[in-house]
């Protein structure tokens, strides 16, 4: 078990970094804890959090100095997300599509596009996410139908997208479309634009959903919007598949950190049931029953905590790290859905009720199974870099 501040070795960590997770943890203990159960059991989205969170930087977190961001590392920021995903998963969703987002710009913009959004981004001023998916597309991003045509000093967009985090309450997302939809490789012909909301720009519904209450998820209609060429990232057509990938591995590891806090959150509840509730005369967490499921559980997180710790490094390090932070994402979702139903197990019927956060744990664990990449895609991503690189090494 860990005390707060220990994970993923931050007794090392720099001072800096100790101040920002010690503020992250204040921020959560006073100004998220209390209200999670109302504002996840009635979906309501957390406008008042959301505030707290711009004042502290959070929407800068991995965004430079340069542009106003907190200039966060990776593994740093991967300890705040777990932290937050302990307490309550949702808020850790508010700002992680948005800066993978952000991420694109800062990594493919061109320099009056960064000295445009990013100091926005960072304060939240300017907030969103990403619009890939779309009702008939999901893994196979090459497959969308959204459409921007170049018209004058802008192109017009027609299409739909749906599943689009934080699109309901943000005035920005990062959206993907095909400016060519006849060129051969597919990719070629997809782009991938700035998008502020204005005329054709509807967000048609928020999507009601089994977990992640409170943000919002949206579907999203778009009907001849009008976007300033300007807003193309990088001002070049048919590079918007390559810039969205270079940002999923970062989401990856972000989705594996909230893998990491929902782990640890089932274990720590079900530790401290255990020792409260008794069976036969004593604590169940002296049947060795209960020892054999609490000891897989916290290996599980330790396991899936050094993963998520090995990917956040080598994406700081600039390396290729889609194998790691596929390897990240799949054991951190997997044991954030074991360790749930681990610990329901072992909170017997309390587990099933309101009165515990292990049936809320429960509801958001499968998400982190399915987006940013599934975790069949994630299996067959770490195959294929295997063979990769043991090939690329055997010509050396």
């Amino acid at each position: 078990m860990h005390s707060r501040g220990d994970e993923f070795g931050i007794d090392k960590a720099d001072e800096d970094e100790l101040m920002v997770l010690d503020a992250v943890d204040r921020f959560l203990e006073s100004e998220v804890r209390p209200y999670v159960r109302k504002l996840e059991d009635e979906d309501i989205y957390p406008s008042d959090i959301v505030e707290k969170m711009k004042e502290m930087g959070l929407f800068g977190c991995t965004i430079s100095s340069t542009f106003g961001g907190l200039g966060m590392s990776t593994s740093s920021y991967a300890k705040v997300i777990e932290r937050i995903s302990r307490v309550w998963m949702s808020v850790a969703g508010i700002i992680n599509s948005h800066l993978i987002m952000a991420s694109a710009v800062e990594r493919h913009g061109t320099p009056d596009q960064k000295q445009t959004w990013l100091p926005r981004f960072a304060t939240g001023e300017y907030r969103g996410g990403l619009g890939l998916t779309e009702p008939d597309c999901g893994t196979d991003l090459q497959a969308i139908r959204t459409t921007a045509v170049r018209d004058g000093d802008h192109y017009v967009v027609n299409g739909a997208k749906t599943w689009i985090t934080n699109s309901g309450y943000g005035n920005t997302i990062a959206l993907l479309v095909k400016t060519d939809s006849k060129t051969e490789p597919r990719h070629k012909g997809m782009s991938l634009f700035i998008a502020e909301k204005g005329p054709g720009f509807t967000v048609t519904r928020k999507l009601k959903k089994l977990g992640y209450r409170g943000i919002d998820t949206c579907e999203l209609l778009f009907q001849d919007y009008r976007i300033p060429a300007a807003c193309l990232i990088g001002r070049v057509e048919g590079r918007g598949l390559q810039q969205v990938l270079s940002g999923l591995e970062l989401g990856r590891i972000n989705v594996a950190a909230r893998g990491v806090g929902l782990a640890r959150a089932a274990l720590e509840d079900a530790v401290e049931y255990s020792q409260v509730r008794a069976t036969f005369g004593k604590p169940i967490c002296e049947h060795q029953a209960i020892q054999l499921k609490l000891g897989e559980m916290a290996t599980r997180l330790e396991a899936a905590r050094l993963l998520v710790e090995a990917a956040a490094r080598a994406y700081d390090r600039g390396q290729r790290c889609d194998m790691e932070a596929g390897m990240a994402k799949y054991f951190a979702t997997e044991a954030a859905m074991e360790n749930a139903l681990e610990s329901m197990r072992i909170h017997g019927a309390y587990g099933y009720s309101k009165e515990y956060n292990v049936e809320r744990i429960f509801r958001d664990a499968p998400l982190l199974l399915i987006f940013e990449g599934t975790n069949e895609l994630q299996r067959i991503i770490i195959a294929k870099q295997l063979i990769e690189r043991q090939r690329a090494t055997r010509k050396r």
